[in-house]
């Protein structure tokens, strides 16, 4: 698989004609396209989906998602080498941002043998709060927890990929870019998760749907909101494993995707900016 900048491979790219009804692109009803990148297949790796909306050129960030911490020494070296700019905030460990503004912090260690991205970092207004729901609600086990930092990391499993809350003074902003969280569980598990909400009067965005793609499977899926609005989606396990198998054509498609589109160069010649998300 084509290597992505220091963020692993391409899994997989899709193209879509118009907006998902669980507003998997955002709050657009375009076309729109989805791309899988991350250091192994989805069934023991995280893996980041990027989305990108035709004629959308920007979105406003807010101070929801505080970045995504990763392993790998060959990391830094391919920023280095592709000239991007790194910051050391602490040693062995370099911030910097994906070209929409997303914050990466990479350690400057050799990976270990399972999935190199160590945790994900989400701004919350009330640390308890939030701790209740990702551990009382949704099950999750609490590995760190520093009251005087105001932190907390959490987990499903020792060897995947971490969850870090970290709390904020004032009120967490979503502002027009944020995305979600998803996790994969067995289907029949699904409706119970809804009814707990229900019962808990938790808000519940998208409930319990079928998704369709084109020649693959059929996953169902509910869209949560934690008490900071950040968005979880639940998906039933069996179709997603089908789902997300690693695409040999991915890269293939992305380049095409990318050389067939054309925005820009309407928009220039229009002499048209790009709308703003």
């Amino acid at each position: 698989m084509e290597e992505f900048g220091f963020y692993g491979t391409i899994l997989r790219h899709e193209e879509f004609e118009e907006g998902c009804k669980a507003a998997c692109n955002g709050p657009y009803d375009g076309k729109w396209s989805k791309t899988m990148v991350g250091f192994g297949p989805e069934d023991d790796h995280f893996v980041a989906e990027l989305t990108y909306n035709y004629g959308i050129g920007h979105y406003k960030l807010g101070n929801d998602f505080m970045g995504i911490t990763l392993v790998s020494s060959q990391a830094v070296c391919n920023a280095r080498k592709l000239e991007w700019p790194l910051s050391e905030v602490t040693e062995g460990i370099f911030e910097t941002e994906a070209p929409g503004g997303y914050k990466f912090y990479l350690q400057d260690h050799s990976p270990p043998e399972s999935d190199p991205v160590l945790k994900v970092t989400l701004a919350v207004s009330d640390l308890q709060k939030s701790l209740n729901y990702w551990s009382n609600l949704l099950g999750m086990k609490i590995y760190e927890k520093d009251e005087e930092k105001q932190r907390v990391l959490l987990g499903y499993a020792d060897n995947q990929c971490k969850l870090e809350l970290q709390g904020i003074k004032g009120t967490v902003d979503h502002a027009a870019a944020f995305g979600r969280i998803a996790f994969s569980c067995p289907q029949k598990e699904l409706p119970d998760l809804e009814a707990l909400m229900k019962r808990e009067n938790q808000k519940i965005l998208t409930p319990l749907v079928s998704l369709d793609t084109p020649g693959k499977a059929t996953v169902q899926v509910i869209i949560l909101a934690d008490p900071d609005g950040h968005e979880i989606c639940f998906v039933g396990d069996e179709a997603f494993r089908e789902l997300s198998k690693m695409d040999p054509e991915g890269s293939r498609l992305l380049d095409d995707a990318m050389a067939a589109d054309k925005s820009d160069e309407w928009f220039t010649k229009q002499n048209k900016s790009k709308a703003s998300g």
